[in-house]
């Protein structure tokens, strides 16, 4: 069974690919999604692919929903600075949050409790709820700094799953590679994917 609700942040990392298809993929699954992306993604976006987010939270959730074909009730849409919604606090009931991509920025912002926008807001929530938190950091190569920070969430229970695909599959496409790292951020959510096979299964 599918979460209800999932809370999915988008940060300046380049690599913006994986969290528009992660963002596909929950709305396709009928997940609703709470979604944050900062101003730095908002240029990512530009730079990277053909789309143009809307500044407005309300605008951005009527253009999502178009671009994907689904039903505007199933995406919210937050500022970075937003903080009378939900995900600011601990009584609401989302239990899962992916940061994807991530920045070494947004780790370290989140690795020492910073607050200072809704995005880490939302990580330091479910980080102290124990809730389900998943960073998918892209950058290369590490300083020990960023290292340090990693290790520091992964001992209190983040998830860091840096966007390294694997080559098992066979990829053909970029999209392969896209999906590769997306199928595993689904299967840490709980959410049913079929974008890959599993090791020692055969693709359908």
């Amino acid at each position: 069974m599918n979460p209800r609700e999932v809370a999915v942040a988008m940060t300046g990392a380049s690599g913006i690919v994986y969290g528009l298809r992660l963002l596909e993929c929950l709305l396709k699954a009928e997940v609703s999604v709470h979604l944050l992306v900062s101003s730095a993604a908002q240029t990512v976006v530009a730079m990277e692919t053909d789309l143009r987010f809307p500044p407005r939270p309300r605008d951005l959730q009527r253009y999502l929903a178009a671009h994907f074909s689904v039903a505007p009730e199933l995406l919210h849409c937050y500022s970075e600075i937003q903080w009378t919604a939900p995900l600011a606090s601990g009584s609401h009931r989302i239990q899962s949050m992916v940061v994807c991509p991530c920045t070494v920025g947004a780790i370290s912002a989140i690795a020492r409790g910073a607050n200072d926008n809704l995005i880490e807001r939302a990580a330091d929530v479910m980080l102290k709820e124990q809730r389900k938190l998943v960073l998918v950091p892209r950058e290369a190569p590490f300083s020990v700094i960023h290292l340090e920070n990693m290790l520091s969430l992964a001992r209190l229970g983040a998830v860091i799953l840096p966007a390294n695909p694997g080559f098992y599959h066979q990829p053909r496409r970029v999209e392969d590679l896209v999906d590769f790292i997306v199928a595993r951020v689904l299967d840490h959510l709980g959410v049913e994917q079929h974008l890959l096979a599993r090791w020692g299964e055969t693709a359908s």
